[in-house]
């Protein structure tokens, strides 16, 4: 197997809510050298890696990580709507690869995801249709979350397991970084709040509507800083990727879910999805970095960055 890796930041608030022309256009450039790097990689299979923000997985059966054999996307925030192309076959051969390597994952059938796995396959590919995919859900909101060091686990069972379908693999983490948009969570929530929480009942279009809004607000009063949400933290996001970048993987074992969420914010925990992708690549051999973008924008609520590696020496 030829192994590549993606990170990459999402945010609803893009093209909603943008950050001054000079900062957008070194995004626009980070994303554009991204695509360059995957076009000139080619791969025959993404692996993608992203969270949910309840448009899929609930509180009635909440699992830490889930990979999907069919999956379609909701369309939240003017993201595309409809199935993305999985590969059905590779995907079954990957979940019983990482069961056989002792780590217990969930498998759906029928996944419904968000914008959290369709922007980065928008932006990389130009549709959510476009490149055969094996989508794997990991949970970066919904308490309890277990210790970073099961990710880390998942990523490398997965790894190892497209090691055998001997194809160009490209791992996508999508997420992050430090961020702390207004999630709602289940503990004390009022009782209607709690309710959609845990039974999932999609929203009417007015509904998801007025609650695109408020994201977009809150976006607004961060900018302004009249907010409670967490401040960005470019040092804690420049260690993950410091780490990343090093191959230090084993580091985050050590990061404890309080920590993360102190240091990074509520949904800080997103970098689950890099650090699982890039445990994906690790397993593939050793990798170099190459690119790396990073910049705070709050515009986004976002610790925004772009990474890129592959498998082999990259001097």
């Amino acid at each position: 197997m030829t192994a590549a890796a993606v990170g990459l930041s999402h945010s609803p608030l893009i093209g909603k809510n943008d950050p001054a022309p000079d900062v957008l256009a070194r995004v626009d450039e980070a994303v554009e050298n991204a695509r360059a790097f995957v076009r000139d990689f080619d791969p025959e299979l993404v692996v993608l890696y992203a969270p949910d923000h309840y448009n899929g997985f609930f509180y009635k059966e909440m699992p830490p990580f889930c990979l999907a054999t069919e999956a379609h996307a909701v369309g939240d925030f003017g993201s595309a709507s409809g199935p993305l192309s999985v590969d059905t076959e590779a995907a079954k051969r990957l979940a019983q690869g990482v069961l056989d390597r002792g780590v217990d994952l969930t498998v759906s059938a029928r996944m419904t995801v968000d914008h959290g796995f369709a922007q980065p396959l928008e932006v990389l590919f130009g549709g959510i249709d476009r490149v055969p995919v094996v989508p794997v859900f990991v949970n970066g909101v919904a308490a309890p979350l277990g210790p970073v060091s099961r990710i880390r686990a998942l990523g490398t069972a997965v790894g190892q397991a497209a090691a055998a379908l001997d194809k160009r693999v490209l791992f996508i983490g999508s997420g992050g970084l430090s961020h702390d948009p207004p999630v709602p969570v289940l503990e004390g929530a009022p009782p209607r709040v709690a309710d959609a929480l845990i039974e999932g009942r999609p929203p009417t279009p007015e509904q998801r509507a007025r609650g695109e809004e408020r994201v977009v607000q809150a976006g607004r009063d961060y900018v302004a800083g009249s907010t409670t949400m967490i401040p960005l933290n470019p040092e804690w996001d420049n260690l993950l990727l410091d780490h990343l970048e090093k191959g230090e993987l084993a580091a985050f074992d050590s990061w404890t879910v309080e920590w993360m969420g102190k240091e990074g914010g509520g949904s800080a925990h997103e970098v689950r999805t890099w650090i699982a992708a890039f445990a994906s690549l690790a397993a593939a051999g050793p990798y170099g970095m190459a690119s790396r973008f990073y910049e705070p924008i709050p515009a986004w609520i976002a610790g925004f960055a772009v990474a890129t590696a592959r498998t082999g020496d990259l001097r």
